[in-house]
């Protein structure tokens, strides 16, 4: 019975539903490809389209030939070699029916099913198109691998595309087969009646011949599986590559193997040809056989009746393979180790003379500060800042400092009221304005009025209406700071969404650029033309706003800003680059740019530990991109990138020429990495070590600082990366789920550097256990850029003189007697105590720990307030409201000299700052001692009654007073006992 005809109309009907239901498929994707078009073309990168769009349009017409072509012919041959007798109708044929409506379609089915299929495989395949072009313009690495004696070249860009190439055959075979099997048994070819069933000639033919094929092609990959053995995982997580067992047992496994596959394939074509089923069967039993004796059971007694119990001198050869690669792939070769005790005695002295690690001390935490920036010069509700701000380094009036900065973007998410109508949203609050900086080691503690605040950065705004950034000298308040010369910021960490700028004045709303003037018109060079209705057309159908297809004030000249975060912008131009989770605003020649480090990244470097790049980078740090839990076993930093924040402009620039896998993607994309000649000396100055990297580095150290392939074995001597110890629950050590902590940037001088370096540090805490095992730095200094240096501790320490780790360092914070007093003061029903970085320095020997101590409101307008800071030394704890205090209470009064320069406005004695007690503060009315010292004590006890009315009351303006009264009462303790120790008169506090 054949299927009925369909009627003209219903063809014709059909056909307009096919047309449609592919313009719905295909119509987003070419609108898609369009805008991107457009995209590239802004940012003058268009080879980067047409090289990508070119390859993934061969790359789909190749794979799905292959598949399709493959598919269609042996279709073609199963129907051609039909039998020519076959029952058409009969109860005893259920596939009379279909048979008829295939031959009655042959064509349909015949070129439809391969083109569809053809279609999805070409679709799969061409996104592979890196791979490719990886292949083509592959360079030599110029080091060979230890087994084979191949360039590393030959591993990281030629073995991955035959091996993509040998998938896309199996599966061409195997759908092939299918296909084959199918066409066959519907023409009759198979036949399933009778006892055994029955095979005709010529689909036996076609089967074997097939099936030869594919057992041919297992040879083939049989072959360049040996390849594959210098990644093999088989005592992974210790370490990767070729292990004895795969050395001795696979690798000759791999080669009987493909042997007995070629054997195997010349059987089956033999059997087709000799109409002789038994040899295609023999050889399929011979081949499974031969895979699980040879390639599974040998290697498995070997490994555990020989290599197992002499395992760490049977894998000392492979271990040690695995250490030199891998600090090859990472960069380790050349970590500088230096033994250090780390349980120095520093005196007071020492510490005041210090004029490099100690004056520039960190107390801005950028995780915590945030939300004080919006609040105190974030201006408009329409302007904010990045979760995390950022650390950078600036010299200004010939010094050295390092700065909390940020840029002032236009935050759309804030907008209320009228703000949020279509034409305010994108037309008239479309950028931000200005650069903000507070030095990094100071705070505002001066008192110029009743009403004056404390415990603030001195943030200074460089913006239309302060280019020159005056003021962030607090030595020299009207002094240039960092000079802008174009603060206007378009792109940024917080535009996502579109802006439409530019256009004819009287028609173009105008946009909003500061309190003075509202009717600014972008007259920079970034964005895309909306100028002609074509482009407005399809900048509607995208964001399916019609609004930007029928307003006025959409005219001539007038631009669409799009992929406006700076991250993306680069990744879309190097989409071969995996980018940084943090970029980061500098002021390069008066302008704000966004830098951004672009890593080169391989997963197939021979015997390299593969390391998951998502789990390497996590850490406590909010508002950073997250990386992909990719594998990679090689990563250089090899590009940086700027983003022009008000043109949006996106420059790559080399900084590893050396780079093997930069090299043959310059190749792919000619001119598009610009040199490192290139880089100007203002722009090198800005640059860091990028964090991601720093945080893959250190994870491998842990591991990799050992030299022995037996004691490697071992791991007694391995390291860890410390917790987080100042986030909630993170003292506790049974929790599971704390992160890293993050590296710190900070300018000091470690041991053996001869000047203050803006550097990356972290320590490193012994395996499994919290006390101190090393301190690691990498220079970000343009002299030594990248330089890796780790001061090494004992490992095995005599008594007590094991040095604590911050989660040890941190415990002592919490139990110190004078913050267990103090935290019950501020940490109440109104008030939350927020921990900063914890930062670990080098200073005379042994390693100092500071940490500031956050106070804020819990209400919704409330932001963070430096309120103590907590230093540790040794044994010593030091808790005060200044660093220079807490310095004098671990060292003696002479060391907060090194942290009171008149550069870091420390406070007056009657600084509005909150609650402080003395060290020892008294449990009772008055001592008796001296009137002076009686009278604090009265002061402090009248305070904490005053603190206390003002909580239970809720106002806030009666709390500041009474931390104030407290603060200056607890000084004047301090300083009536001081004098009564000494018989000197009382100092004022630092």
């Amino acid at each position: 019975m054949s299927l009925p005809k369909l009627s003209r109309r219903s063809r014709v009907l059909l056909i307009i539903a096919a047309v449609i239901v592919l313009a719905l498929l295909l119509g987003a994707r070419l609108l898609d490809t369009y805008v991107d078009w457009l995209w590239f073309g802004e940012v003058e990168a268009r080879q980067v389209f047409n090289t990508m769009v070119v390859t993934r349009i061969v790359l789909f017409f190749a794979i799905g030939l292959l598949v399709g072509g493959s598919l269609a012919l042996s279709l073609w041959i199963a129907y051609r070699t039909r039998p020519v007798f076959v029952p058409v109708s009969g109860a005893d044929d259920p596939l009379a029916r279909y048979r008829s409506a295939v031959v009655g379609r042959i064509r349909l089915f015949g070129i439809g099913i391969p083109l569809v299929t053809g279609l999805i495989a070409g679709a799969t395949g061409e996104g592979d198109w890196q791979r490719i072009q990886l292949f083509l313009h592959g360079t030599s690495f110029g080091q060979t691998d230890p087994e084979f004696g191949n360039d590393i070249g030959f591993y990281a860009f030629t073995l991955p595309f035959y091996q993509w190439l040998l998938g896309w055959l199996f599966v061409a075979v195997t759908i092939s087969f299918i296909g084959a099997l199918i066409a066959q048994y519907l023409f009759g070819g198979i036949r399933l009646a009778g006892r055994g069933g029955q095979l005709a000639g010529s689909a036996r033919v076609q089967l074997a011949v097939t099936a030869g094929l594919f057992v041919l092609l297992k040879a083939v990959e049989y072959y360049f599986d040996r390849y594959n053995l210098l990644f093999s995982d088989r005592n992974a997580p210790l370490f990767y590559g070729a292990t004895y067992t795969d050395l001795n047992a696979v690798l000759p496994a791999k080669l009987i193997l493909l042997c007995i596959s070629a054997i195997c394939a010349v059987a089956f074509f033999a059997g087709a040809f000799l109409r002789n089923i038994q040899l295609p069967a023999i050889a399929l039993v011979l081949l499974i056989l031969s895979g699980v004796l040879v390639g599974v059971a040998w290697p498995a007694i070997l490994e555990q009746f020989s290599v197992k119990p002499n395992a760490n001198q049977k894998e000392a050869l492979s271990i040690s393979r695995n250490m030199e690669a891998t600090k090859s792939a990472f960069g380790l070769n050349n970590v500088q180790y230096e033994d250090y005790t780390g349980t120095g005695q520093a005196t007071a002295s020492e510490i005041s003379a210090d004029t490099t690690t100690v004056p520039n001390i960190r107390l801005l935490d950028p995780n915590v500060l945030a939300p004080t920036f919006t609040q105190r010069v974030g201006r408009e509700n329409f302007y904010g800042f990045p979760q995390k701000l950022d650390i950078d380094r600036y010299e200004i009036d010939g010094r050295l400092q390092d700065y909390v900065v940020a840029a002032r973007e236009i935050n759309t998410a804030n907008l209320t009221g009228n703000q949020t109508n279509w034409i305010n949203k994108h037309m008239v609050y479309t950028h931000g304005n200005g650069f903000v900086a507070a030095p990094a080691n100071t705070i505002d503690r001066a008192v110029s009025s009743a009403n004056s605040d404390g415990g603030y950065p001195i943030a200074v705004t460089s913006d239309t209406q302060n280019p020159t950034g005056a003021g962030i000298n607090p030595a020299n308040p009207t002094a240039p700071g960092i000079a802008v010369t174009e603060p206007r910021i378009y792109y940024g960490e917080l535009t996502n969404d579109y802006a439409i700028v530019g256009g004819q004045e009287g028609r173009a709303p105008g946009e909003y650029d500061s309190a003075s003037s509202s009717n600014y018109r972008y007259d920079g060079t970034g964005g895309v033309n909306l100028g002609n209705w074509f482009n407005r057309l399809a900048f509607a159908a995208k964001y399916g706003e019609r609004n930007i297809l029928f307003s006025d004030a959409i005219s001539d000249g007038s631009k669409i800003m799009y992929n406006r975060d700076p991250r993306q912008r680069v990744s879309k131009v190097a989409p071969w680059l995996t980018v940084d989770g943090d970029p980061y605003p500098a002021v390069v020649d008066g302008k704000i740019v966004w830098i951004v480090d672009g890593y080169t990244t391989l997963n197939n470097y021979p015997y390299s530990q593969q390391t998951p790049l998502g789990a390497a980078t996590e850490d406590t740090l909010a508002g950073v991109a997250r990386q992909a839990n990719n594998n990679i076993n090689y990563i250089r930093n090899s590009v940086k990138a700027t983003v022009d924040a008000f043109n949006g402009t996106v420059t790559l620039y080399s900084v590893d020429d050396k780079d093997p896998v930069l090299k043959a993607w310059e190749q792919v994309f000619p001119g598009l990495v610009k040199p490192g000649s290139e880089v100007s000396p203002e722009l090198r100055s800005h640059f860091r070590y990028p964090e991601d990297l720093f945080k893959v580095q250190r994870e491998l150290l842990t591991k990799y600082h050992v030299t022995d392939p037996q004691e490697f074995y071992t791991t007694n001597t391995f390291w860890n990366v410390p917790q987080d110890p100042t986030q909630e629950g993170g003292t506790n050590l049974d929790a599971s789920g704390l992160a890293n902590q993050p590296g710190y940037y900070v300018l000091a001088q470690a041991p053996g550097q001869s000047g203050t370096t803006f550097q990356l540090t972290s320590p490193l805490t012994a395996l499994q256990r919290q006390y101190l095992a090393a301190w690691m730095t990498v220079s970000s200094d343009p002299d030594d850029y990248g330089a890796i240096k780790v001061l090494r501790l004992p490992t095995t320490a005599a008594g007590n003189s094991q040095v604590d780790g911050p989660v040890q360092v941190q415990n002592r914070f919490q139990s110190d007697s004078r913050f267990a007093q103090e935290r019950t003061l501020f940490s109440n029903q109104s008030v939350t105590v927020i921990f900063g970085n914890l930062i670990t320095l080098p200073v005379g020997g042994g390693f100092l720990y500071v940490e500031p101590v956050y106070i804020q409101q819990r209400n919704q307008n409330s932001y963070p307030q430096l309120a103590r800071v907590l230093v540790s030394y040794g044994s010593k704890v030091g808790f005060a409201s200044t660093l220079a205090d807490a310095l004098k209470q671990v060292f003696g009064d002479q060391a907060g000299q090194a942290a009171t320069s008149p550069t870091q406005q420390q406070p007056t004695t009657n600084t509005p700052t909150p609650s402080t007690t003395p060290a020892n503060p008294p449990a009772t009315g008055g001592t008796g001692s001296s009137p002076a010292l009686d009278q604090a004590v009265a002061d402090i006890q009248s305070a904490l009654e005053r603190l206390r009315q003002a909580q239970q009351s809720g106002n806030f303006a009666a709390q500041g007073e009474a931390l104030a009264a407290l603060d200056a009462a607890a000084r004047a303790y301090e300083n009536a006992k001081a004098a009564q120790t000494t018989s000197a008169p009382p100092q004022p506090g630092g």
